[in-house]
């Protein structure tokens, strides 16, 4: 998807969907349902716009496990589905995260080392909804790339902007007002400066596990170690 920039227009405005969105919006629901089906007992989460409701043709499918777990069961539970694997690390102070490319558009991704709540509410910012929710047909509200808050209704969403009402943000996503503060200057210095790169984004070859791969990395990167031991080790 190309890079999104920061929106800083209006203050709210209703978005209405066309029979062709909700069919974006159904048709990525459905392929989310039938990876996190095999992913149950993993309670995972599917984030983003598929969450939300505001997908467009070309947005990703984006599927989360939340906590901790040997990567050899989540490859064994998408059994003729995994395509690339790779180890991904935002920057030397981020989730160490295994990903797992189902198909272009689709991932799904997991921690490799004990996440810490703050990285979990990262997710929780961009709206994130479980098993039980998708089946449910449950939209949940949470803020795009733009820095837009989204707030699903039955004709589609409304639109809020993000900067200056940071603590109305986190009560409606239920996070810390800490996360909005800290997205709102990424996301801001990000468009004033352009995207400065993921620090760790390595592909594995097929004859190693996630976990063999990551003590590799870690051997070799000082900033990589330290992150797994502050986070009690692989």
């Amino acid at each position: 998807m190309p890079r999104e920039k920061v929106v800083r227009v209006w203050d709210e405005r209703e978005v209405v969907y066309t029979p062709k969105r909700w069919r974006y919006l159904w048709e990525k629901r459905e392929k989310a349902l039938s990876i996190m089906e095999r992913l149950e007992s993993f309670d995972p989460q599917i984030y983003g716009s598929v969450a939300r409701g505001d997908v467009r043709k070309d947005s990703d499918v984006d599927i989360f496990i939340p906590y901790r777990v040997p990567s050899y069961l989540v490859e064994l539970a998408l059994e003729g589905l995994v395509g690339r694997r790779k180890i991904v690390m935002a920057t030397p102070w981020h989730l160490i995260k295994g990903v797992i490319e189902i198909d272009d558009e689709t991932t799904v991704t997991f921690p490799l080392v004990e996440p810490t709540d703050r990285e979990l509410e990262f997710y929780k910012w961009g709206g994130m909804i479980d098993l039980w929710g998708l089946k449910t047909g449950q939209r949940v509200p949470g803020v795009n790339k733009k820095l837009i808050l989204i707030i699903p209704t039955e004709r589609g969403h409304i639109e809020r902007e993000v900067v200056g009402r940071e603590s109305e943000v986190a009560r409606t996503l239920g996070v810390s007002v800490d996360i909005v503060t800290e997205r709102v200057h990424v996301l801001t210095r990000r468009d004033a400066i352009g995207r400065t790169g993921i620090y760790l984004n390595e592909e594995i070859p097929d004859w190693m596990t996630f976990e063999e791969a990551l003590k590799v990395i870690a051997d070799r990167d000082p900033k990589v170690r330290r992150k797994v031991r502050e986070a009690g080790g692989i």
